[in-house]
């Protein structure tokens, strides 16, 4: 996507990434806290130091509880409740694997939907219940901090922070919104400038927030974002989101919102649907947990055949299976009281809707969008296991605690090197 992108959704081309794309191999690595596992960690701590890197944040949502497929508004629209399946084969039992009730996925604990609160105990919620799977855990965000800071000058920080996890457009407008007030405070807090570094990484469609915030950080006067803002403001004029924009907009338009501090963002499975702008951000890198099964030698694509696709759906035979189809036309269905607004930034947003543009949009198995560089892994987790918390459909393997040290030695490489 081009400099000022300016909301432009991603082109979803199928076109080989050339360069920007690299394959890395999935090693076992040494147990978490081990001996081993301390000095690697150690060692990663001091490159990231070296680089500038002094805040660390670990981006993520909730998939229990979530329609983490978007099959809401594919149901609303499609009428996929009562089989109607436009005559593609297989196409019910694919939607089955998708939508909550019948994907496997239980709901969380006393009917907790979005809006998530990012509050301690909604994350001790999430650590008790589903673990190191699509979650950033405190253990985990804790034994990091303490790994990387054994041999640093300076301080590395590592913050958790639980977005909402509501999967639809004004959920994660306002959501880019609140995290770039948060950089803002970090910023502050940790007396960040010029040659210092902030690196974001961020689960499943917590990436979709960091490209709407790449398009609010743009530092040209780009038209959309006063659009943007208008159309939120207009949505709830008042209460602590309002108060969020209110206190960025002025910053974005000085470019002093992170005081000259870089930003990078690293993104796990995330679903190719907003564009990027690279102008006001730094360094930019895309893991996606993927095996390849094509027999075209388009190795950068995933599988799209059906009915094919129904039989390796349920053991994430191919990968990262909410990556490939959360995409433009599915959705979360928001509060009926917000239903105008979202459609509001929608247009704004994504101008693909209906079911139609949904599976056009899927079937292009687009793994990476046009901006940042690209990392397929393929994460080990098929195990045959049709348990779906085994794998939550190959999205939850990134924030395995097994995977951290991994992680962080691909970013320090393709980031850092």
């Amino acid at each position: 996507m081009p400099v000022e992108n300016n909301f432009q959704h991603d082109e979803l081309s199928r076109k080989n990434p050339g360069d920007r794309l690299t394959y890395a191999e999935w090693t076992p690595p040494p147990d978490i806290g081990s001996p081993a596992w301390q000095v690697a960690m150690g060692d990663i701590g001091q490159k990231l130091s070296q680089t500038g890197v002094r805040v660390i944040l670990f981006l993520h949502g909730a998939i229990p509880g979530t329609d983490i497929f978007g099959l809401g508004r594919l149901d609303e629209v499609g009428g996929l409740k009562r089989g109607y399946s436009r005559g593609i084969s297989g196409l019910d039992s694919l939607l089955s694997f998708m939508r909550e009730g019948t994907n496997g996925i239980t709901p969380l604990p006393g009917g907790l939907k979005p809006p998530l609160p990012n509050d301690e105990a909604t994350k001790n919620l999430l650590d008790s219940q589903i673990g190191d799977a699509g979650n950033f855990t405190a253990q985990t965000v804790e034994q990091c901090r303490k790994a990387l800071n054994q041999q640093v000058s300076k301080p590395i920080a590592c913050v958790r922070e639980l977005w909402s996890s509501e999967h639809h457009h004004l959920g994660r407008a306002l959501a880019a919104c609140r995290l770039l007030d948060r950089l803002h405070t970090l910023v502050s807090e940790h007396h960040l400038g010029a040659g210092d570094r902030i690196l974001i990484q961020a689960h499943g469609q917590a990436g979709l927030i960091l490209a709407l915030a790449s398009n609010l950080l743009c530092p040209s006067p780009i038209t959309g974002r006063k659009t943007f803002f208008d159309l939120l403001l207009a949505a709830n004029p008042q209460g602590p989101d309002a108060q969020a924009i209110h206190r960025i907009d002025p910053l974005l338009t000085s470019g002093s919102l992170l005081n000259s501090a870089a930003l990078d963002l690293v993104t796990f499975g995330t679903p190719v649907r907003y564009g990027w702008d690279p102008s006001g951000i730094g360094k930019l890198l895309h893991i996606v947990n993927h095996r390849n099964l094509r027999t075209d030698g388009k190795t950068w694509l995933s599988k799209m055949d059906l009915p094919q696709i129904t039989v390796e759906m349920p053991i994430a035979w191919g990968g990262d299976y909410v990556q490939e189809l959360a995409v433009a036309g599915s959705d979360a269905l928001p509060a009926e009281s917000a239903k105008a607004a979202n459609k509001a930034v929608w247009e704004l947003l994504e101008p693909y809707d209906g079911f139609e543009r949904w599976v056009e949009c899927a079937r292009r198995a687009t793994r990476f969008p046009s901006e940042g560089q690209c990392l397929l892994v393929d994460y080990k987790d098929c195990t045959s296991s049709t348990n779906v918390r085994d794998h939550y459909y190959g999205h939850a393997a990134y924030t395995r605690a097994n995977a951290m040290l991994f992680n962080f030695n691909q970013i320090v490489a393709r980031l850092y090197s």
